[in-house]
């Protein structure tokens, strides 16, 4: 049974920096995805950056290339994504997903795609 349970979110003010984890079990390594999204009031869900569990960027939005980062820690599953120089634009709920698949380069950021997910962590950036 695959489980995610994202953590790391809270309050910031506009510059600063944030790391979210995503704790996760029951995805075989090196045949699944992993992503994560984030929600807006009255947005849709997009997706901010994903990573083959054997290692690799599979998407990266082009509002986080220059200020954010990825980390995986296989032996106790975590995956982190680190967001720096936060706007008032990146406050959102922000979710885990994953997917199990024989193509794992091939995941790509659309919600759809993925069938499994976190219950989401808050991020606020005030200006």
């Amino acid at each position: 049974q695959v489980r995610l349970v994202e953590s790391g979110g809270g309050s910031v003010q506009t510059g600063g920096s944030l790391t979210l984890s995503c704790e996760y079990s029951g995805l075989p390594d090196r045949r699944s995805c992993m992503a994560w999204f984030r929600q807006a009031p009255g947005k849709e869900r997009e997706g901010v950056v994903g990573l083959a569990t054997g290692g690799g960027y599979t998407f990266r939005a082009d509002f986080v290339k220059g200020r954010s980062s990825l980390a995986q820690d296989k032996v106790n599953p975590r995956w982190y994504l680190t967001m720096r120089n936060l706007q008032p634009e990146d406050s959102a709920m922000y979710y885990c997903a994953a997917l199990n698949t024989d193509s794992p380069y091939q995941c790509g950021s659309r919600p759809h795609e993925y069938t499994y997910w976190g219950q989401g962590t808050e991020v606020s950036v005030s200006s």
